[in-house]
């Protein structure tokens, strides 16, 4: 099966080019992209014979785009408080974006201030529709989150700061 980053990188290579039409077949999954009159490519996934589901284009940021994001970042925050041995940094295990609470309507996991142990939920880091609940895997107390609600963090990026106990 195409994971989903492999049918990107086939739309951006067909929108880019003079192909029309694009078809491949693996391991019983069909993939088929059109394009015509300018606009953007459509997927059509076809994952058992009898059943198609169309996917629109996924668009691709700029590059442009990507470094203006990245230069909007504050300083790492973590960096600058490190000073303190007993502090311990809670990072991310994966690429993805923060959540601080299970859903909009439900308080956060953990604010500043609270005490946690190692098997306390922190927040949930969400990967391709996969809900990923992220343990302390520290006792103490959150001295500091890092981090936003809703926003897309990176492998081993700090999300909180603790002060062990």
């Amino acid at each position: 099966m195409l994971k989903i980053q492999e049918i990107r990188e086939i739309i951006k290579l067909i929108d880019q080019s003079s192909i029309e039409k694009f078809s491949y077949e693996v391991d019983g999954a069909k993939l088929e992209l059109k394009k015509g009159n300018g606009q953007k490519a459509s997927t059509i996934v076809e994952t058992a014979p009898s059943i198609q589901q169309e996917i629109p284009a996924v668009p691709v940021p700029k590059i442009e785009e990507v470094i203006a994001l990245q230069q909007e970042k504050p300083a790492d925050l973590a960096a600058v408080q490190i000073e303190d041995p007993n502090l311990i940094k809670i990072t991310s295990p994966m690429v993805g974006t923060f959540y601080s609470a299970s859903s909009p309507d439900v308080p956060a996991y953990v604010q500043k201030g609270d005490s946690v142990k190692p098997e306390a939920i922190v927040c949930i880091v969400e990967a391709m529709k996969l809900f990923n609940e992220i343990e302390a895997e520290v006792s103490g107390e959150i001295v500091e989150i890092l981090v936003k609600d809703g926003q897309l963090v990176e492998y081993g990026q700090p999300l909180f700061l603790v002060r062990a106990n």
